[in-house]
């Protein structure tokens, strides 16, 4: 049985994203397409944010779960990291609609 991989957005009211959240497994860790995606996804995105762009970000990692926010004042510099890693999701959410679900909140 697949459990479904959730990816919930952060969005400010004025629509810039601040961070997101991954939970769930789909299928046997290390062998789904989707899992593997979004994961790897993931990592990079988190990565890039403090290691690369060395940005001011809380960052969870736990068995299926990922917590990514940035700070306030790293909001524009990780603008387009951050909205690269959501379109990737969306197009995964379109293309396996059964294994993704993403979702906004507005913080």
């Amino acid at each position: 049985m697949n459990i479904m991989i959730s990816a919930e957005f952060f969005i400010r009211p004025d629509g810039e994203l601040i961070g997101f959240s991954i939970t769930g497994h789909n299928g046997v860790a290390g062998r789904d397409i989707v899992c593997a995606s979004v994961s790897s996804a993931a990592y990079m995105t988190a990565n890039t944010i403090t290691e690369i762009m060395k940005a001011d970000a809380q960052v969870a990692v736990e068995d299926g779960y990922m917590l990514v926010r940035i700070s306030p004042q790293e909001v524009k510099n990780c603008r387009n990291i951050l909205a690269g890693f959501k379109l990737h999701l969306q197009e995964l959410e379109e293309q396996y609609p059964q294994n993704i679900r993403v979702s906004y909140t507005e913080v």
